[in-house]
Formats: structure tokens, C-alpha cells, sequence
């Protein structure tokens, strides 16, 4: 029988749904990575429903970022780094150091992530079970088809997260009602859990991972702006969802009155979590969901930092990009090994660190946005979102002054 061939328009729409596909998982797998995970973890024990606001204010925060960055780095085809030099002399290879610096540091804490995430799959030591799945995760990008590679297994791992935490939700029977209250007039405020979440959910790489996807992919210039807008809304929708579901997960255990520990050596809030609402079972499928969400995070912190090198060498090809990548999760690799701090901390205080570099480079997009409408060729930008972008950069300057203290001491600096 004939084999169909596609036409190539038809082809063309494929490729295009498909960079469309790996930029949105990107983004929702670096949002939803083990940082994010033993934060809610953590935070929901600490405030039990009133986390619920936290939860809302990174979506809220989340949206705005998400929606000016990817725009802008659509408009202008270019990547952060240096769309931020072309604003502000210099202030690129300052956001550069930054992003590269805060990827690192939640390197080392993705991990971490994949060696609990071993740990409660097979047993395994956490030091180990870290160092398979680095090696995994290098293996990826030696492979020939990396961008391909890439993009299939994050897909993959990202839906497969979303239903198995959809079924330990169902279980845990969460109190839904004051959930909800709570999530627009909450008990509590704490900035330092918000500026600790928005941090791991889109603070430093992440805030650029789904942009520089679809750069490299050439989802670029107006005309695939309306495109990208649906993407970077899907992608928001997804991590929106997906945020709730987990906290609504654990939020049913600690109701129900089990003291879940959340400040010794070994740690694992979410295990435990997981553990009293589905027993042995629910451990195991936190495992598999924490491993899934802590090798994707370990692949997009790893590919987003290296996207920002070629502001310092403007001629880097692609493979010299992927040899880059493999030595940057090998470093983190090394210093996960070596280092003392439990995994579960080291996440928390690296979703705080990138909170603390968000609004920095936020900063930057937006007077780019403003003053550099020649850089997106003319194209009159949205006031809209302008002034929502502004908002949002005060906010996270203001919970970032008044969080960074709390942040630095969860590492007993």
C-alpha cells in the first residue's frame, strides 16, 4: 500500500504544531520541576489552604511575564541576552551571568530532585540515583537529533506527570471549598513563600525557556505572533492547572491532620505526602512524578542557561551549543555530589534565589518594550500589557526587598 506523503504546506503546519508543542512543555515542565513540587510541599504544610493565594498570585504573575517575553522575543528574533544589550549597553551580559548562575544553582537542586525521585522508585541512594539521571539527560544531547529528542521526551514526561497527580488529588480528598475561599481571601500572606514560588515556577531560566525554544525552532516575526500568544496562554493554562491539582494533593493529607516533616536532613515533604494519601502506591507514583518533573527541569534549566553563552561568542553553532549543555549538567552534576545541603532545601532556597533575578530582567524587557519599539520593527507595542508589566515588576522588586533575607537564611547563610 501507497505510503501518504505530506504536502509541503502540510509539513510545514506539522513542524510548526510541534516547535509550537515543545515550547509550551518547556515551559510548563521548568515551571512544574521539583523546586516547585517540594515547595508547595513545604509551604502548604506551613499554611495549610491559605497557600491557595500563592498559588494564585504566581499564575497571576506568571501570565503577565509569560505573555511580554515571549512577544518580545518573537518580535525582535532575538534571545534575551541580547535583546537586554540592545536596550541597555551591557545589561545583557549582566542578565547572562545571572541566568546562568541562578540554572546552575537550580541544577544542582533539579538533580537532586531526580535522586529522590529514584529513591522512592527503586530504593536507590539519592547521590546515585542523581548521577544516572544526569547521565541520562546528557545522553539526550549527544544524541544527533538533540532538538527532536528533546522535545519528544518533555512531552511525554509532562503529560505523564499531569495524570498521575490528577489521581493522588482524587484520592486525598482535599478540603475544595476552603481551598477556594482561601486562594482569593486568604488566612495569611507571606511574601517570602510567594516570591519562593513565583521563583520556581518562573523565575530566572524559566521565565525565558519556551521564548528561546521557539526562537531556535524559527517561530519568529509578526506573523506568528497570534500563534505564539495561544501557545504562551496553553502553556500558562497548563502550568495553572497542573499547580493547583498538586496543591489541592497535599493540602488533603495535611488536612486530615498527618504532621509531615519538613526541615530534617532527609527531608521529602511530598513524599511524604504522597505516601499518606495512596500508601506504598502513592509513594512510588510520587517517585515516577517527581523524577519526570526533575529530569525535565534538568534538561530545560541545562538548555536555557547555554542559550544565553552566545551573547559572550556570537558565532556558537548549534553542536558547540549541545557540547556546552552536556558540560553544564555535568558541573552541576559535581556539585551536587559534593555539596551538603539536603535536596529538599537546596529546592526551596533556589526557586527564592531566581525570584530574586526576575524582576531584573523583567525590568530590562519592559524598557525594551518601551523605548525600543524599533527593535520589533516598528510594531506598536500592546499599553496593555505594558502597564500589567509594570505592575508586575513592582510587585516582584517589592516581595523581592522584603523576602530576600527570609530566602538567603533557608540556607543558614
Amino acid at each position: 500500500m501507497e505510503q501518504k506523503k505530506l504536502t509541503p504546506t502540510a509539513d510545514m503546519k506539522m513542524s510548526k504544531r510541534a516547535s509550537l508543542m515543545g515550547a509550551i512543555f518547556l515551559m510548563a515542565t521548568s515551571a512544574i520541576g521539583p523546586g516547585f513540587i517540594t515547595q508547595t510541599a513545604t509551604f502548604t504544610t506551613q499554611l495549610g489552604a491559605a497557600f491557595a493565594f500563592g498559588i494564585l498570585a504566581s499564575i497571576l504573575i506568571d501570565f503577565v511575564v509569560q505573555l511580554n517575553i515571549w512577544r518580545i522575543v518573537t518580535l525582535t528574533r532575538m534571545r534575551a541576552s541580547d535583546i537586554a544589550n540592545a536596550a541597555i549597553p551591557g545589561s545583557g551580559y549582566l542578565l547572562a551571568i545571572l541566568v546562568i548562575i541562578g540554572g546552575l544553582f537550580f541544577n544542582i537542586g533539579n538533580i537532586g530532585g531526580t535522586g529522590l525521585g529514584l529513591n522512592a522508585i527503586f530504593g536507590l541512594d539519592p547521590k546515585i540515583g542523581g548521577a544516572i539521571s544526569a547521565v541520562f539527560s546528557i545522553a539526550i544531547f549527544v544524541s544527533k537529533r538533540a532538538g527532536l529528542a528533546v522535545d519528544r521526551f518533555i512531552i511525554f514526561a509532562g503529560i505523564l506527570m499531569i495524570v498521575l497527580t490528577l489521581y493522588v488529588a482524587f484520592v486525598s480528598a482535599p478540603p475544595v471549598g476552603d481551598a477556594f475561599r482561601q486562594t482569593f481571601m486568604p488566612d495569611t500572606i507571606n511574601f517570602a513563600t510567594i516570591t519562593t514560588i513565583v521563583g520556581g515556577t518562573v523565575g530566572g531560566y524559566i521565565t525565558y525557556s519556551g521564548a528561546h525554544r521557539l526562537l531556535d525552532r524559527g517561530m519568529v516575526g509578526i506573523e506568528n505572533l497570534p500563534a505564539v500568544n495561544r501557545a504562551a496562554l496553553t502553556g500558562i493554562a497548563v502550568t495553572g492547572v497542573m499547580r493547583y491539582v498538586l496543591f489541592l494533593a497535599i493540602l488533603g493529607v495535611v488536612a486530615s491532620g498527618v504532621i509531615i516533616d519538613t526541615s530534617g536532613q532527609a527531608a521529602n515533604p511530598a513524599a511524604q505526602a504522597f505516601r499518606s494519601a495512596a500508601g506504598d502506591l502513592g509513594f512510588r507514583l510520587f517517585g515516577i512524578i517527581f523524577w519526570a518533573a526533575a529530569i525535565t527541569s534538568v534538561i530545560g534549566a541545562a538548555y536555557t542557561s547555554v542559550s544565553f553563552l552566545p551573547v559572550f561568542k556570537q558565532d556558537m553553532t548549534e553542536r558547540a551549543r549541545n557540547m556546552a549543555t552536556i558540560v553544564f549538567i555535568a558541573v552541576s552534576l559535581v556539585c551536587y555530589l559534593l555539596i551538603t545541603t539536603p535536596p529538599a532545601a537546596m529546592l526551596v532556597f533556589v526557586g527564592g534565589l531566581n525570584g530574586l533575578i526576575l524582576p531584573i530582567g523583567l525590568s530590562i524587557f519592559l524598557f525594551a518594550a518601551w523605548k525600543r519599539e524599533d527593535l520589533m520593527g516598528g510594531y506598536r507595542y500592546p499599553r496593555i500589557l505594558l502597564v500589567l508589566g509594570v505592575l508586575t515588576c513592582a510587585l516582584t522588586w517589592y516581595m523581592g526587598y522584603k523576602s530576600a533575607g527570609t530566602i538567603f537564611g533557608l540556607l543558614g547563610l
